[in-house]
């Protein structure tokens, strides 16, 4: 049915829709970042992140937890009401923000605000190509998932041989793996903009896990560009 309404839509209603579906995840998606930089700055600011890296129970604790909500929201979405996935986002946005608080401990202030605003610029300039692309990046996606599948195997022998040149390669390829993935995440949810059509719960609950993949692509961009330009204190 969908797909048959979709040939009848003119262009320009196409691209709007896409748009008017888009400007929903990155709402959801800046909600994220606003509740994590927010919870980060806190946690750092009140002196608490050193019990957080003091505590090796509370830090792993919080880091299998994330882990968990992404899960649950990736896989469980669809089956949750909108008020539990949008709060297991905001959640997840929070705990990250507990986590990501040791690294204002580790690189100075303006050296993170500094690479923060280089990754939105990227983030912006990539997720603009993967909207407004004709080019199908769906091979650009698996390829990028096969530099994931090269991150870790070049983080778990680098765990052994502690090579500095290994630690740079690492970070290149994280910042060239995850630009990619925006711009591929942002092609795949423009061509979701039909769930709109099926009800405010399905399109909002579209959004929200949207919005984490997104999320999830601009702070390991971030992270990755942090390794390579951020000032260490």
């Amino acid at each position: 049915m969908n797909n048959s309404k979709e040939m009848m839509m003119p262009e320009g209603e196409i691209v709007k829709a896409q748009q008017d579906f888009l400007s929903k995840v990155y709402a959801w998606m800046v909600g994220g970042l606003l509740i994590t930089s927010l919870t980060a700055w806190y946690i750092f600011s009140s002196g608490f992140w050193m019990q957080i890296v003091s505590n090796s129970i509370l830090f792993y604790g919080l880091i299998i937890g994330e882990l968990a909500l992404v899960f649950i929201l990736s896989a469980k979405v669809q089956s949750m009401t909108t008020f539990l996935a949008g709060g297991l986002f905001i959640l997840y946005s929070a705990l990250n923000g507990l986590t990501l608080s040791v690294i204002l401990a580790v690189y100075t202030s303006e050296s993170v605000q500094q690479v923060f605003l280089i990754s939105a610029g990227m983030f912006a300039g990539l997720s603009v190509f993967g909207f407004v692309t004709k080019k199908n990046l769906s091979g650009l996606g698996r390829f990028m998932f096969m530099g994931l599948i090269g991150l870790l195997i070049i983080m778990f022998i680098n765990i052994f041989i502690g090579s500095t040149m290994l630690e740079f390669l690492f970070s290149v390829v994280g910042v060239i793996v995850f630009a990619g993935l925006t711009a591929y995440d942002t092609q795949k949810l423009k061509e979701m903009y039909m769930v709109q059509f099926e009800g405010g719960d399905v399109a909002t609950k579209a959004s929200i896990i949207g919005a984490l993949t997104l999320y999830l692509d601009f702070i390991n961009l971030f992270l990755f560009l942090l390794r390579l330009f951020g000032d260490r204190r």
